[in-house]
């Protein structure tokens, strides 16, 4: 099923049918409590500046509110966020992840239903569809969709043109730079890096597009062990043709993230498969005189064609349940994702907004980030799946999980293709009980 985002809305429709929901709103507002509240998000520098930014209008605009905040890097964030759900002292509000919701509002008691606040923040400003993906088990809904994403493939052209390619536009391209780099460039350089996440990503997108199905749906795993070694062989011999390097050369870097590895700031590392609303702290960390462009989807990983590119919530905003001031928090959110001024301020640091009102702003100001524009149609035109939140969850993307387990134990040599199958069918499955 294709998954399409249409990157022009109607502005004069938009603003006429939101215009009565936005003053009802406003007219709520005018009465709130002087408070503090907390609030919590991951991400890249330039996502910490503008969201301060635009906590800073919000406090100025509402005077008496206090925000206090909490940012940081991805790394380690979940699990501390986890321990925070688990003993209820989360922030009131919290930038999350889709599979949190199944993970740590198992019974819809961890994150408030915004129905409940839906007078201060204005849910007619996203389609019923994307907000429906983030209902809790009980029917409310426990955040709203800050933006929807997919992976997509960015390049290093600097580093192509050194080699004397061009960016690869098929995985047959890919392959064959690979030796190219290695012969041109030296044995520390690559036309991909891929993390254990970013190597399971791609070879979902490998099986989907070769067997025809969702690697996950209707509660279950549906690829075999047997389809699952296909996709590890694939990844390996990745490995093997010099195409990526292998994860003990990466954690050989001692790097936190890739956009902080030297070997990719330098050009040696040329290509990541990334989302598309987080390209900018990427750009932002190459050495000067490098270019980062956003890459093509393939549609060679089988012989029908198929991208096997899924797309899934990129991120949303969540109030606690324990939160003491639930008005004030709605309005926080509101403000970030529906008011003319935090719209404009939050603009595309979290992709291109789903919020009509956010959306219209930033068009109608031609303040849609460019790459992150380019991004996100590539991704969405591409898309032929819907993740499923399991997909995703501790058990399996964690520092502990099955994935890290499987593509670093094959990269390791401590098993084989076979083996690694086993493990990862035997996790998969484990995830949705």
């Amino acid at each position: 099923m294709k998954m399409k985002k249409v990157l022009s809305l109607g502005l004069a429709a938009v603003m006429a049918l939101s215009m009565g929901s936005a003053l009802a709103v406003q007219a709520e507002e005018a009465s709130y409590d002087e408070c503090t509240i907390k609030f919590a998000w991951w991400g890249g520098d330039s996502r910490h500046e503008a969201t301060q930014k635009a906590v800073e209008a919000f406090m100025a605009k509402y005077p008496g509110i206090t925000v206090e905040v909490n940012f940081g890097a991805w790394s380690d964030w979940e699990s501390a966020r986890a321990l925070e759900f688990t003993s209820g002292t989360a922030a009131d509000v919290n930038q999350i992840n889709l599979s949190w919701i199944n993970e740590f509002d198992s019974d819809g008691s961890v994150f408030l239903d915004l129905n409940e606040v839906s007078d201060v923040l204005d849910l007619t400003q996203w389609d019923e569809t994307n907000l429906a993906m983030m209902q809790d088990v009980n029917g409310g809904q426990a955040g709203v969709p800050v933006s929807m994403t997919g992976r997509v493939f960015y390049w290093d052209k600097t580093t192509f043109e050194e080699a004397g390619l061009e960016v690869p536009t098929s995985l047959a391209e890919l392959r064959d730079a690979g030796a190219v780099f290695q012969e041109k460039l030296g044995d520390d350089y690559y036309p991909l890096a891929l993390g254990e996440f970013d190597r399971m990503i791609l070879m979902t997108f490998y099986l989907q597009a070769k067997y025809g199905k969702n690697i996950m749906a209707d509660g279950a795993v549906q690829m075999t062990e047997e389809e699952l070694k296909d996709g590890l062989d694939f990844i390996m011999g990745l490995e093997e043709d010099h195409v990526i390097p292998s994860i003990v050369t990466i954690d050989g870097d001692a790097a936190a993230s890739l956009d902080q590895n030297p070997k990719f700031i330098n050009g040696q590392y040329a290509g990541i498969l990334e989302w598309d609303s987080a390209p900018k702290k990427y750009i932002n960390a190459l050495a000067e005189g490098r270019e980062l462009v956003v890459g093509n989807e393939f549609t060679d990983f089988g012989d029908n064609g198929s991208t096997g590119v899924f797309s899934k919530v990129s991120l949303g905003f969540a109030i606690s349940s324990t939160s003491e001031h639930p008005k004030e928090a709605a309005m926080l959110i509101n403000y970030l994702c529906n008011d003319e001024e935090g719209a404009a301020i939050m603009a595309s640091e979290r992709g291109i907004p789903e919020s009509k009102a956010a959306y219209a702003v930033l068009d109608a100001a031609g303040a849609l980030d460019p790459v992150i524009a380019e991004a996100h149609s590539k991704v969405m035109e591409a898309s032929e799946y819907a993740e499923v939140p399991t997909y995703e969850s501790n058990a399996l993307k964690g520092s502990e999980g099955t994935y890290r387990y499987v593509f670093g134990g094959l990269s390791y040599g401590e098993f084989d293709t076979e083996e690694g199958a086993a493990e990862l069918l035997d996790g998969m499955t484990a995830a949705f009980e």
